[in-house]
């Protein structure tokens, strides 16, 4: 029986903007802080090209750490495996921004996509780039085909000035010799990746290319090898919602990221790519309604990787 996603996905948001908002909007960034806490937007698009919205699918916002996904695959393609002599692939259990579990590893991080991880992504970019910041942003856009996309300055201000812990994390690091540019240079070009703006719809259709073995639906481009993008999506299901990965797995199913400006991407591969966004977080940090919604919206689609 073929779905009807659209209409599934205006059943769904229909049914969650009903129920009482839970969560916080984060305060320990200023900037995210100010976010209307009742903005909600959902965009689905396909390999087909087909692609809708509901809500606030058309407003951008501080899409944070989910750009980890896309500097993770910028690093991923021309490091190849040697990437994970730096940073490791396993589940972190423990909060994102955990100092502990790197003395116990020796300043390696556990993924790619807990701040340490990032961080050391950001390291690398600094190394391999001439100008990191325009060539991601430059990647990011041919993803989405909008040259619409930029960094908020005021966004990355407000990190720069609150990144205390992530400095800790990045001096530590250095001490093991897994940082090896300057930490502050290496601190601000994260913040910058972090305050990256985008809509619910250019996220849909930037990550398609997870979904499709790693090559644009359009044209056809090899972002990824379809090896590289198979484990990008593997580490995605076990590490992309910091200590809540498992519960995401088991209640929706798929590979996606979150990222504490409310927003969720998630992956049906050979399918689609569904992005959710709602600026109060569940006590782990995830958009409290972007987790209902995808567990709603899988459970009546009866589709995940399993």
């Amino acid at each position: 029986m073929k779905l009807d996603y659209q209409k599934i996905t205006s059943k769904v948001y229909a049914d969650i903007i009903a129920k009482e908002n839970h969560g916080k909007v984060p305060d320990y960034i200023p900037e995210l802080a100010c976010i209307d806490e009742n903005k909600f937007g959902v965009n689905f698009t396909d390999l087909k090209h087909n692609s809708f919205g509901c809500g606030d699918s058309e407003e951008k916002f501080s899409i944070q750490s989910i750009s980890k996904v896309f500097a993770l695959s910028f690093v991923y393609e021309k490091l190849e495996e040697k990437l994970w002599e730096r940073v490791d692939v396993e589940p972190s259990g423990s909060a994102f921004n955990s100092l502990i579990q790197l003395e116990a590893d020796n300043g390696i991080p556990r993924n790619p996509f807990i701040n340490a991880g990032a961080l050391v992504i950001c390291d690398i970019l600094l190394e391999i780039c001439n100008n990191p910041k325009e060539e991601l942003l430059s990647f990011i856009r041919n993803l989405t085909e909008d040259e619409e996309i930029f960094f908020n300055e005021k966004v990355a201000s407000s990190e720069m000035q609150n990144s205390f812990r992530n400095a800790a994390m990045c001096n530590f690091m250095k001490s093991f010799g897994n940082i090896k540019n300057k930490p502050d240079s290496v601190i601000e070009l994260y913040c910058h990746l972090c305050s990256i703006e985008m809509t619910c719809k250019q996220l849909s259709k930037s990550f398609l290319y997870l979904a499709n073995e790693g090559k644009k639906p359009s044209g056809g481009m090899q972002i990824l090898s379809s090896s590289k993008a198979k484990r990008i999506n593997a580490i995605l299901l076990t590490c992309g919602f910091y200590d809540e990965s498992g519960e995401f797995s088991f209640l929706v199913g798929l590979p996606g990221k979150s990222g504490v400006g409310g927003g969720i991407i998630a992956i049906y591969p050979q399918h689609y790519c569904i992005t959710v966004w709602s600026p109060k977080l569940n006590e782990k940090g995830n958009s409290y309604r972007g987790m209902k919604f995808l567990e709603e919206f899988t459970t009546l689609t009866g589709e995940s990787i399993f």
